[in-house]
């Protein structure tokens, strides 16, 4: 009889003590409403600068439908002569059999003193209207696991103004090691 009154009071004992941990522990007071960090950018997707003899067309034929290929220049400002930042860069197919394609992605690549990385772009449901709200779903380097919306405005410049609302996770439980 005196073993199970022993076990009993133990098991009691350590339940207590997990219970008293987790109330006392300083993990339990930390706030756990904290705001992830955020960003907000605004740039410019240029059009290349190539003479039209050399130029090859963006627009691949599939099927009578188009698929665009792009390859631009990430600048600062509206002006082609502004300060480049980076390039952006895509495939995206508009047809209706590809409208939710993994492969309608926007690249946009950084590699300033400030940012080093890459942002992704999902190019679903793009209407070909003024403005375009796009879902940033993923990003590397200055920009790894970022989540956000991008907002491509077609300027009267042949330019895409890109206004980038960017969230991050809380990166305060980083795994040690």
């Amino acid at each position: 009889m005196l073993p199970r009154i022993i076990f009993c009071v133990a098991v009691v004992l350590a339940t207590l003590t997990v219970v008293l941990l987790a109330l006392i522990s300083p993990a339990a007071r930390r706030n756990h409403s904290s705001k992830s960090p955020s960003m907000a950018l605004s740039l410019y997707i240029q059009q290349p600068q190539i003479a039209s003899s050399d130029m090859q067309s963006s627009v691949a034929q599939i099927s009578g439908a188009g698929a665009f290929v792009f390859h631009h220049t990430l600048t600062e400002g509206p002006e082609n002569t502004s300060r480049s930042v980076g390039k952006a860069q895509g495939f995206i197919v508009p047809i209706e059999q590809f409208a939710h394609s993994a492969f309608n992605i926007i690249y946009l690549t950084f590699d300033t003193p400030d940012y080093s990385g890459s942002l992704s772009v999902q190019a679903n449901d793009v209407a070909h209207k003024e403005n375009e709200e796009l879902t940033v779903v993923g990003g590397t380097g200055s920009f790894a696991f970022a989540r956000g919306h991008a907002i491509f405005s077609n300027t009267q410049r042949q330019t895409y103004h890109v206004n980038l609302r960017l969230k991050f996770p809380n990166r305060s439980h980083s795994i040690p090691g």
